[in-house]
């Protein structure tokens, strides 16, 4: 080294990596009770789990500094490898200020620098199944109703990249999600490839209950440019209402139409079915595909239909065949809010309708909505956040009674937003406890155990949630399962540690970053923090990790990504497995994220850069 070390500087280095080494340690032996209930084969991650815990109860940032000026290790990347990691920077500092080894580095250290991704990988092997020959990270894709009837998607989903179909419990029945095993098995077979299946328990979670006033009209919408030109005819779906049940809808159909009369089994294509919708506008649907006794017909024009509407099937300018509209589900009613306005949340059994308003839009009686869980009713307090559907509308709660509490809307868009039945509540300022097994969930269990590699534990709050999953599965024989522990509330992250230290007692486990909910409980703006330092303790732990919520949801969506969506997927290659929702392009969304995935990971491993040739310094001359 060119310059003189300052030996009173390194000593005094010595000594703050010293006591942190010695805090890990005693750390460690705070929990000795609870590591003797570990698994065996696991205790090693529990130990590191506990050393980084004790270290990061101090602030070292001026201590990280003051390594890197001697060009050693910051400690920064210590979350697989604590004891490892303070051990060889305790060496180092060491040799620089001419003294002995300390006596602590002549043993072996539980986890070293090898062993800590090592273990992690095999423990995301165990669960999660073998990484993508293409990238080391797994993509898990959320079945839409349609995987039921539909082998072709799953065909497409696994050729795009997907490793775990996820079946979540909370929608669709028992008969639809075994229905969505059978394609996949039949997909894998085909296709010579693997795919695990997570079932996730619906839990406890506080939705929006019914909204009543919905009507039975269905809007059928050709796509159109920002000019208003149609680029796309909508396609509509007309089958016998009879056999509904018999024929698979087209994927690509925009809406489905039940016919009585002889109509369609009379309809060919070229055919042309005109009608007079719901606003007296004469229409027509042209016949395009016949599919065993449906039609499909594209329609250029905007139009609404109820049933009742009489239509016509013309040929060569010849009336050839009548019917009717059936039998329509009503449409899914909505309560606009704006800010300013109440909102009483009610018990289960009771209809939400929409505020009553005069002439100026001033809001004569508030809107009601009930909520899935009536128990927590008396629980909630004056002054106390409340935030509906993801965030998208919040307030306080104002007034508390006997039949429920009323909500002051706060945020909510400029021009109102809408609030729907079966969207999310967050009380994050709310006390009760909840048992984290449902018995919905107890009856899906039955079911499920049996046909699924790990089940996912929807709304954890304590180590006893844990506890409650795993005797379940005892009892039901299937203590194999793998566990997937959802994160998505305050009291689940302040209680994190202890939650990782239980789970760890019956591998194999992971942990799904709930975004969604978890940012609406711990702030949009704590987020970014919060994910972080779940990841941080799940690597100590070496737990694998789930990034879940609106990962490209608007690629899924709409078949396009945005620019932040696109960054957020490249930061979830951190993470073991991605999970997408569904969307009607949720199989090129799928193919993206497995690209990005494989982009990102010639560029990064977990925090650490590893340094590919640059393409761009091939330019330097």
């Amino acid at each position: 080294m060119s310059r003189q070390i300052d030996s009173r500087f390194v000593n005094r280095l010595i000594h703050d990596v010293d006591g942190l080494l010695q805090e890990a340690l005693d750390f460690e032996l705070l929990y000795a009770r609870e590591l003797q209930q570990v698994a065996p084969g696991f205790v090693d991650s529990a130990r590191n789990l506990l050393h980084y815990l004790g270290v990061r109860r101090h602030d070292i940032r001026r201590l990280q500094g003051d390594l890197s000026s001697l060009g050693l290790s910051s400690l920064g990347r210590m979350e697989a490898h604590t004891l490892a990691t303070l051990e060889a920077v305790l060496g180092a500092l060491s040799h620089l200020a001419g003294r002995a080894q300390p006596a602590s580095l002549e043993r072996r250290p539980p986890v070293g620098f090898n062993a800590g991704p090592a273990l992690l990988a095999e423990h995301a092997n165990a669960l999660l199944g073998p990484s993508s020959s293409r990238h080391s990270g797994r993509v898990m894709v959320t079945m839409p109703s349609e995987a039921a009837r539909d082998g072709d998607l799953i065909r497409q989903l696994l050729g795009a990249g997907m490793n775990i179909m996820r079946i979540n419990c909370a929608h669709d029945d028992a008969k639809a999600w075994l229905a969505m095993i059978d394609n996949l098995h039949s997909a894998e077979r085909e296709l010579g490839m693997r795919c695990r299946i997570l079932a996730d328990l619906a839990g406890p979670k506080l939705r929006t209950g019914t909204i009543g006033g919905g009507e039975p009209v269905l809007k059928i919408r050709p796509r159109r440019d920002v000019r208003g030109r149609v680029i796309a005819n909508a396609l509509v779906w007309l089958h016998p209402p009879e056999v509904p049940g018999q024929q698979v809808t087209p994927a690509d159909a925009a809406a489905t139409l039940p016919v009585q009369g002889e109509l369609v089994a009379r309809a060919k294509p070229g055919d042309t079915i005109e009608l007079h919708d719901c606003r007296d506008r004469r229409r027509r649907f042209m016949v395009s595909e016949r599919h065993g006794s449906g039609v499909l017909a594209e329609c250029d024009r905007t139009s609404y239909v109820e049933s009742g509407i009489p239509l016509r099937l013309r040929r060569r300018g010849r009336t050839i065949a009548t019917g009717i509209v059936g039998p329509l589900p009503p449409i899914e009613p909505a309560i606009t809010l704006f800010r300013g306005d109440r909102l009483r949340v009610t018990g289960e059994g009771q209809v939400g309708r929409p505020g009553l308003r005069a002439a100026d839009g001033t809001l004569i009686e508030p809107a009601t909505i009930p909520c899935t869980l009536g128990a927590i009713l008396q629980r909630v307090v004056s002054g106390e956040r409340v935030w509906f559907d993801d965030g998208k509308i919040g307030g306080l709660v104002t007034e508390v009674g006997q039949d429920g509490f009323t909500v002051e809307i706060s945020h909510a868009r400029p021009g109102g937003a809408k609030l729907r039945a079966d969207k999310g509540i967050n009380l994050p300022d709310t006390t009760f406890d909840l048992p984290a097994l449902t018995e919905k969930d107890h009856r899906d269990l039955d079911v499920m155990a049996a046909h699924v590699d790990m089940i996912g534990l929807s709304f954890v709050r304590k180590p006893d949630d844990v506890e409650l999953l795993e005797d379940r599965l005892g009892e039901l024989g299937a203590s194999h399962l793998g566990i997937v522990l959802k994160i998505e509330n305050r009291r689940a992250f302040d209680r994190l540690p202890h939650i990782l230290l239980t789970a760890l007692r019956s591998p194999p486990i992971g942990i799904m970053v709930a975004r969604g909910d978890l940012a609406v409980e711990m702030g949009f703006e704590r987020l970014a923090e919060v994910q972080e330092e779940i990841l941080w303790m799940c690597e100590a732990a070496h737990v694998p990790v789930i990034w879940a919520t609106q990962v490209l949801e608007g690629l899924a969506k709409t078949g396009a990504p945005t620019r932040a969506e696109v960054t957020d997927a490249a930061m979830s290659a951190r993470a073991e497995c991605v999970m997408l929702n569904k969307g009607p392009y949720i199989g090129e969304a799928t193919h993206f994220l497995s690209s990005v995935l494989q982009r990102m990971g010639e560029h990064q491993s977990k925090k650490s850069a590893t340094l590919r040739k640059l393409s761009v310094s091939q330019m330097i001359r």
